[in-house]
């Protein structure tokens, strides 16, 4: 199984729980499980990352340690025939205010979808479905939609069979 990283994982990961100086085991098992081929971005999140300060440790960490075939190019025929299906769905969808709608189609989430519904990957995501909701396009809702699968990055961590064990620093 192919994994499609959402840019929210590794921001909020950063910011929080597998912050860099606390859990640098994460970044690794990340490229280790790319170069195991199981895990991807996509060039659209990598243009959303890169929009952080140049002293930003994700910003550092996706120019200096990731190599570029981790994020995926979009420019595929089927992958862009796809967004556009994507995108007419959005925004032909009344439920969704227009602001949501020119939101979602400046992000990467429409292409995420694109792509796994032409590949077959799964998006890992911390967004939650919320099929309610009128100013926000939700990724998980978009995946329902195309019968993309998606989870959450310690579900896709433990399917990976991913540990962090502690060692005691010398």
């Amino acid at each position: 199984m192919s994994y499609l990283i959402d840019s929210d994982v590794l921001i909020t990961a950063k910011n929080s729980y597998y912050a860099f100086d606390l859990c640098p085991g994460f970044w690794d098992s990340l490229l280790t499980q790319h170069h195991a081929g199981q895990v991807h971005s996509l060039d659209r999140n990598r243009q959303e990352l890169l929009q952080g300060r140049d002293d930003d440790e994700l910003v550092k960490w996706v120019n200096d340690s990731v190599p570029a075939n981790f994020f995926l190019s979009c420019n595929s025929t089927d992958v862009v025939a796809a967004y556009t299906e994507v995108m007419l769905w959005v925004q032909r969808n009344s439920q969704y205010f227009d602001s949501a709608k020119a939101k979602f189609a400046t992000g990467a989430d429409g292409w995420l979808v694109a792509y796994a519904m032409v590949n077959g990957s799964t998006i890992v995501t911390l967004e939650e479905s919320r099929p309610e909701s009128r100013n926000q396009v939700k990724l998980p809702d978009v995946c329902l939609q195309f019968g993309v699968v998606y989870q959450d990055v310690f579900a896709m961590l433990r399917a990976l069979q991913v540990q962090y064990n502690h060692k005691e620093a010398n």
